[in-house]
């Protein structure tokens, strides 16, 4: 088993019974070892007028290889309505495979760690909960010290039970 870290968002619908949802079908790919708590984040990038995000991150422990996993991840989004109309739009769910393992890859289609996850406090913040001491291994920073030089203006925690 490889923990997989995984980014959960949605804006469109009902974010919170979707990413609810969404957890449920993850345990289907693997074990939920550790889950963050909700955040609520103002979009970033995309068009004017897009409601809030709801965000998330969880630990998926699974037997899925990379490219497996984000077929199934991207079959998860499309069951839940994800319509790729625009870069950056709103939308029913989000799943981002962030990293899996300490694994370095670089396809057209899957670079994995994420590129931009240690740039976006809306992936941080819940990341820190899950895995706060995970390195990224090319540049060797942690989750934690990454979250802390990103501006967290729009990112609030929630009370959200999921």
């Amino acid at each position: 088993m490889t923990a997989a870290l995984i980014a959960l968002g949605g804006n469109l619908g009902d974010p919170l019974a979707t990413l609810r949802q969404a957890v449920c079908d993850l345990e289907a790919l693997g074990r939920v070892s550790a889950r963050s708590r909700l955040y609520r984040t103002a979009p970033v990038g995309g068009p004017d007028g897009q409601p809030d995000y709801l965000n998330a991150a969880i630990r998926l422990e699974t037997d899925l290889p990379p490219r497996n996993l984000l077929l199934a991840l991207l079959e998860l989004e499309r069951r839940h309505g994800r319509e790729r109309r625009e870069r950056w739009g709103a939308r029913t769910l989000d799943l981002d495979l962030l990293a899996w393992g300490d694994v370095l890859l670089e396809e057209p289609d899957l670079v994995l760690p994420h590129p931009r996850m240690f740039e976006r406090a809306f992936v941080l913040c819940p990341l820190a909960d899950v895995a706060p001491r995970w390195t990224h291994p090319r540049t060797g920073m942690q989750v934690l010290e990454a979250a802390a030089r990103v501006d967290t203006s729009g990112v609030q925690r929630t009370e959200l039970n999921w």
